[in-house]
């Protein structure tokens, strides 16, 4: 059974190995976004994938081994050793939305418990977790020691997440 994958790529190779995967027959999608770019007093019009280092490719996974060997092309997305399924829907949901002109913006993907780190503002430097409360991200900082936590109102864009290590 065919299924959609995401595979990650060499940086900046995502053009690239699309193109080979198309010549291979493989059934490919690469998301790209227009943008406008300055080259000294020239502005131009150029694609750039969605996401960097992402492409997505339908097929049977048994059949994986021609798709890793195109050039450009590091591994297929998987979580705990398993490879990661994209469904269906999540596809042409996405091909919907870049083909419709409404403005959209790339979010930080944060779940509850995150370690983040706050990259802008007047909380710059703070580090702690995320806890999401009726669609405000809220920053919690946690002082085990006491078992006492504090919680702050963060904007998405003012926050990275963090590695365990990171935090140490």
């Amino acid at each position: 059974m065919k299924n959609w994958y995401a595979l990650y790529t060499r940086p900046r190779h995502e053009k690239k190995a699309y193109e080979l995967l198309v010549e291979k027959g493989a059934e490919v999608f690469l998301p790209l976004v227009k943008e406008h770019k300055i080259y000294g007093q020239r502005k131009k019009l150029v694609e750039k994938p969605l996401f960097s280092s992402y492409l997505f490719c339908r097929f049977e996974h048994k059949y994986r081994i021609p798709i890793l060997e195109t050039h450009g092309i590091i591994k297929i997305v998987n979580f705990n050793g398993v490879p990661a399924v994209i469904p269906d829907w999540q596809i042409e949901s996405l091909k919907i939305l870049l083909q419709n002109p409404h403005p959209f913006r790339l979010e930080n993907y944060l779940r509850p418990g995150d370690l983040v780190e706050v990259t802008d503002g007047p909380f710059k430097g703070m580090k702690g977790m995320v806890k999401i409360i009726k669609g405000e991200s809220r920053l919690i900082l946690t002082i085990e020691g006491i078992m006492q936590s504090i919680s702050v109102e963060m904007d998405r864009e003012q926050i990275k997440s963090l590695s365990e290590q990171e935090v140490k």
